[in-house]
């Protein structure tokens, strides 16, 4: 075993003995026992004017008796001396637990601008600091409220009030249904009618995260725990969402290892970072979502049955579009003013055409569907008022893909008609003179017989 070897008389006078710092020691007394020469030269004295003289006749403004009488170390303070300003540390000094002395010492001697400089870097790099925190504090935060999802329907005014209901507990949701039916909307809803809304609200879509990736999004990795890992480590989303509310979007698409750690967290309330060595409390409420089946993948042994029910504590299930079509009227009225707001275009309304076009779709993709058809009508209509032949590719899926019952030989005839004259007109671009020539009558024939259909 080496033995302790005491530093050398010589080596701890050169230490304490140089031109870039001033060091004082004083007694319990105030006296000066001890001062170097780079503090005596500062001052211009000699160490034999100072040494053995009580402090505050050599240095009247000294606070070294304060920070002794105090017991607490000062750092980092500005004090004036001889016309110029040094940053000042205090330590009072104790031997076998009885106070003796005070030291001081400045730093950054004849190099204030340079400390200076330093503290300003500081205050950037926190003012840097505070804007990324609000930047993720905006990121983490909810968007939505149950007054955004529209409609007077029966279906969704009992989703509504089911929102309220579970936004007062804590317990696990799982929504399922068909995409564009506003999942996210409702995961959304449900934390900002909760306690919780103050604190943070963290989407994963677990189909955009690589299946090798995903673990350490989820959980967050301690440094070193693979190649290329960040230095310190990285938080995972559980902990970022702490006190608050994770989404785990298309929690149907995870993989059966990743399902069986989040049964885990689920199970436990604890997470363990990659490569870490002891486990983390958590304390989020958990609300998944998916499009897909989960009873039947459990049935074909792609999803975990105990996690299912641990997913499914409160089930909701947004009704499809086409089982609402009430509400397709106020629907497209929202859709339209966030759509012209959005793309900064004049507001611009629908004939009452188009919302019986609409009625008649069953709109596989839903209220997200709906969205980009008026989306794309707002982009290329020169008119104020949208009309169904703002919308050919809905005219052609209707026209081609139904087939529609008559009471009559009239009604047939007069929708047979109808299909005609739209189709001419999407054929010409909407030109009414190329069309009237296409179908070899007059111009003033074709206007009476789009009057009589309302596509005028």
């Amino acid at each position: 075993m080496v033995g302790y070897i005491p530093c050398p008389p010589e080596i701890a006078e050169i230490i304490a003995e140089n031109d870039y710092e001033a060091i004082i020691y004083v007694d319990q007394a105030g006296i000066i026992r001890w001062i170097n020469k780079g503090y005596t030269d500062f001052i211009q004295l000699t160490q034999q004017d100072c040494i053995g003289k009580f402090v505050k006749d050599v240095f009247p403004q000294s606070k070294l008796l304060e920070a002794m009488q105090s017991g607490k170390p000062q750092y980092g303070e500005l004090w004036e001396l001889g016309g110029q300003q040094l940053i000042v540390h205090r330590w009072p000094i104790y031997c076998n637990g009885q106070l003796v002395g005070c030291l001081g010492k400045s730093v950054f001697r004849d190099q204030l601008d340079l400390a200076k400089k330093f503290a300003h870097r500081i205050q950037k790099l926190e003012r840097e600091l505070h804007g990324y925190r609000n930047a993720l504090a905006r990121e983490s935060r909810a968007k939505y409220t149950t007054e955004q999802i529209i409609g007077q329907s029966e279906k969704i005014t009992r989703l509504r009030a089911k929102i309220l209901r579970i936004a007062r507990t804590t317990s696990t949701v799982l929504i399922t249904g068909e995409s564009g039916t506003g999942k996210e909307l409702i995961a959304h809803a449900i934390h900002n009618a909760s306690n919780r809304s103050h604190m943070p609200f963290v989407r994963v879509n677990c189909t955009t995260i690589p299946e090798e990736l995903l673990e350490s999004e989820l959980f967050g990795y301690e440094e070193g725990a693979f190649t290329g890992a960040r230095k310190g480590g990285k938080l995972g989303k559980f902990e970022l969402a702490q006190g608050g509310t994770i989404f785990l979007d298309e929690i149907g698409d995870i993989s059966r290892t990743m399902q069986a750690k989040l049964l885990r967290v689920l199970q436990e309330r604890e997470i363990e970072r990659v490569g870490g060595t002891h486990s983390i409390s958590v304390n989020v409420r958990v609300i998944a979502a998916t499009n897909r089946n989960l009873e039947e993948m459990i049935r074909n042994q792609l999803f975990r049955e105990d996690l299912y029910y641990r997913l499914n504590v409160v089930l909701l299930q947004p009704p499809p579009l086409r089982e609402r079509k009430e509400d397709i009227p106020l629907l497209t009225e929202h859709l339209l003013h966030k759509i012209c707001h959005r793309l900064s275009t004049k507001e611009k309304k629908v004939h009452p055409e188009v919302i019986d076009l609409f009625q008649k779709y069953d709109w596989p993709g839903n209220v997200r569907e709906l969205e980009n058809m008026l989306e794309q009508a707002v982009n290329l209509c020169d008119t104020d008022v949208l009309t169904p032949l703002d919308f050919p590719a809905l005219l052609r899926r209707i026209s081609f893909r139904s087939k529609r019952e008559y009471k009559s030989l009239n009604q047939a005839l007069a929708a047979a008609e109808k299909d005609i004259l739209v189709n001419t007109l999407l054929q010409t671009g909407n030109n009414k003179k190329e069309a009237a020539r296409l179908l070899g009558i007059h111009r003033s024939v074709l206007y009476r017989k789009l009057a009589r259909h309302n596509l005028l």
